[in-house]
């Protein structure tokens, strides 16, 4: 008995369009292989997702190398166009069998091997080629008409961190519905980055120990994902479609890939489609302009600041304005010479962040990382004093497991409130006097008032018992490291113990003082005016 091989293949506009789907044809094929005479072997039924205007398929290339191998008869597929879209393709495949000597079967009509047979094929797949572009065109162009419609285009991904999309074509289907516990931490984010002033590695630090579901539903944010949150326009209302196309990469000559690699190119913003009133904002514009003004000028300073490095970056504050202190070189000169001198200065001091200059001191930055860094030393050098701190971190875990559970009673008591409040319907249907009932509802709306005011006291302090524990295995592996490593940390390991101490350093003219997870404190560091 012959050996035959099944090839079955749509792309997801076949799917849609004409209905031909893998089963049907794998249905078919096997019925004509079983009715002619043919044995297919296990492994031999090649079936994949494809666009037929490609001859780089996965599965095509598996049964092209079954053909090279000569381990079939005879290849079986249901059409023409099922086999390639692209006339040159089709002709290019059936010599490469025919060279093998092997078969090409059709189920659906005969294959003529001659010459005006092969010229017949071409003309057919010619104008299969013809209707794939018009279909790929119709539908590119009803794409176009929902997106402008204020609906996302079939096949796009809505999903966006803070929102639940509901896909269809229905009515109130295929746009983004605000999620409201998602969207408190978006606000959060952007909040933590301009108020606080906190990077986007230290966002994700924070986002990760408080337990906050990642957008991917994988375990840890980082700082790629906080990033992007920052930068999407999705999330003052502007949502865009048709931004982007695909290129190929020239072909590299140590690259070991058959095909051109594929690169996104991103397309002029005149090309651009807005999606109206598809994503209801989150963030306001103005909250939104500062936030790219920021990631702008951070780039910026990370770029300049590649050659020197501010170990203090992101963690020391100006005491008498709240804005942080930023790294920059002061270049001076002397009997012809060129003297460079670090500093960290109050962002105040610049007229583009503030009209009203701050008068808050320079910092030397050699000085005060020494002297910092030597403090960190001398506390991790006593390891009683670590303890003392740890073991009242473990207190306020059982602290927040106390305030949780008051929480959750505030929530019961609030919701038997709601219910009750309910009831005060069914008296005034009954006729209870007018009096009563009102009495009643101001008594429970002022119950109500007092427990919102009390949850949101402890969710403040839940927060506050959090930070406070998640930095105990940090500040452990920390002691561990300084302990063992402290002459010779590297800039790296630096930044991760301060971020760990979760060290601020807040200026005041002279004054220099240290907040953190254990209590150092940081003497004799003078400041240096430098205009």
């Amino acid at each position: 008995m012959k050996k035959a091989a099944i090839y079955c293949r749509v792309s997801t506009l076949d799917q849609e369009q004409e209905g031909t789907s893998l089963l049907s044809q794998r249905e078919a094929c096997e019925k004509f292989a079983k009715e002619h005479g043919y044995d297919v072997p296990d492994g031999f039924c090649f079936i994949e997702t494809y666009s037929g205007l490609s001859l780089d398929r996965p599965k095509l290339n598996e049964l092209r190398d079954v053909i090279r191998d000569g381990a079939i008869d005879t290849v079986i597929a249901y059409a023409l166009d099922r086999v390639s879209r692209d006339p040159v393709y089709f002709i290019l495949l059936q010599e490469e069998m025919e060279r093998s000597g092997i078969d090409l079967q059709l189920v659906t009509e005969d294959v003529d091997t001659s010459d005006m047979g092969k010229l017949i094929s071409y003309i057919r797949g010619f104008s299969a080629k013809l209707e794939a572009q018009k279909i790929k065109e119709r539908t590119m162009r009803g794409q176009k008409e929902r997106a402008k419609a204020g609906k996302f285009p079939s096949g796009w991904r809505g999903r966006l961190f803070g929102y639940d999309y509901i896909p269809g074509k229905g009515v109130g289907e295929g746009v983004r519905y605000i999620n409201e516990e998602l969207a408190e931490w978006v606000r959060q984010i952007y909040n933590w980055y301009v108020t606080e002033d906190i990077g986007i590695e230290r966002i994700a630090f924070r986002l990760n120990e408080l337990g906050v579901p990642t957008p991917s539903g994988g375990n840890l944010w980082n700082a790629s994902t906080v990033s992007c949150i920052l930068q999407n326009r999705s999330y003052i209302g502007e949502t865009y479609a048709f931004t982007q196309t695909h290129g190929n990469l020239p072909k590299s000559s140590n690259r070991s890939t058959k095909t051109k690699t594929k690169k996104v190119i991103k397309k002029p913003r005149e090309e651009w489609i807005e999606i109206p009133n598809a994503t209801p904002p989150i963030i306001d514009r103005n909250l939104f302009d500062l936030v790219q003004i920021k990631l702008k000028r951070n780039k910026e300073r990370s770029r300049r600041n590649k050659k020197y490095q501010y170990l203090l970056s992101n963690h020391i504050k100006c005491q008498r304005c709240g804005r942080p202190y930023w790294g920059y070189l002061s270049r001076g000169k002397w009997k012809d010479k060129t003297y460079l001198t670090r500093y960290y200065r109050c962002a105040g001091k610049l007229r583009r962040i503030s009209p009203v200059q701050c008068n808050n001191h320079n910092i030397n930055a050699d000085e005060i990382e020494k002297l910092l860094w030597q403090e960190v030393d001398k506390i991790m050098s006593h390891p009683q004093m670590v303890l003392s701190e740890l073991e009242r971190r473990k207190y306020d875990r059982n602290q927040e497991t106390r305030l949780t559970k008051e929480l959750q009673q505030i929530d019961n008591r609030l919701r038997v409130l709601d219910r009750d409040q309910q009831g005060l319907l069914q008296w005034a249907i009954k006729g209870f006097p007018e009096e009563a009932i009102v009495k009643e509802n101001e008594k429970m709306n002022q119950e109500r008032s007092r427990l919102r005011d009390r949850r949101s006291d402890l969710e403040k302090l839940v927060v506050d018992a959090k930070q406070h524990q998640f930095g105990l295995e940090d500040i452990e592996r920390c002691c561990e490291l300084i302990r063992n490593n402290m002459k010779n940390c590297t800039y790296e390991e630096m930044r991760l113990v301060l971020e760990a101490l979760q060290l601020e350093i807040w200026v005041d003219g002279e004054e220099v003082s240290l907040t953190g997870a254990i209590p150092i404190s940081v003497d004799g560091i003078v400041s240096n005016r430098v205009e």
